[in-house]
């Protein structure tokens, strides 16, 4: 939380952070070929994202995990409740544009909370989710600036978002899975 608030304050007092976003952002434009780049960017896209997180949250359902599948799915109606308002609010220039509406990434914050809340799901049957998770909102946010789409400190805000809206999801399918393995936290029965 703090994080992004100091991102934000950032952003909206234009301070020494997002002046050296704005150098680093000139280097990475077009480092990679813009086909890549753009397939990296696409990844955050509500038609790519969002349906493997629905599949997961169905697989949730049917497993009986309603709890989690109910935080995943809140979590990913949150994005855009969150993200265009604050977009409104910040009204930052893009990087490669006059028109403003950049912080924060909403592309970032959507694939990050989409794959993140997928993961957090369905790791307990597949260990590679959250690194698949990882990878593919990485791969959004760096095809993103690569692109010169969004500045790096408006991906770094979405990141910090995403964990905010994905915390209450692990909490809850960390608990479940702590239930259903039958661990139970020991309790001190005197001074050690």
């Amino acid at each position: 939380m703090l994080l992004f608030g100091a991102a934000t304050w950032q952003v909206l007092a234009r301070g020494p952070v997002v002046r050296l976003d704005e150098r680093i952002s000139g280097g990475l434009v077009g480092a990679v070929p813009a086909p890549l780049a753009e397939a990296g960017a696409d990844l955050g896209n509500m038609p790519v994202a969002v349906p493997v997180l629905l599949v997961a949250v169905v697989w949730a359902l049917r497993r009986g995990a309603r709890a989690a599948a109910g935080w995943a799915a809140g979590a990913m109606l949150l994005v855009p409740a969150l993200v265009v308002p604050l977009k409104l609010l910040v009204d930052r220039v893009g990087p490669m544009t006059e028109a403003s509406g950049y912080y924060p990434s909403g592309h970032t914050a959507t694939a990050m909370v989409a794959y993140g809340g997928a993961a957090l799901l369905a790791r307990e049957r597949w260990r590679w989710a959250v690194p698949a998770a990882v990878v593919l909102t990485a791969a959004t946010g760096t095809g993103l600036m690569l692109r010169g789409y969004h500045w790096p400190l408006d991906v770094f805000g979405s990141l910090c978002l995403g964990v905010l809206l994905l915390a209450p999801l692990w909490w809850v399918s960390s608990s479940g899975r702590r239930r259903s393995s039958g661990r139970t936290p020991r309790r001190r029965t005197g001074p050690s």
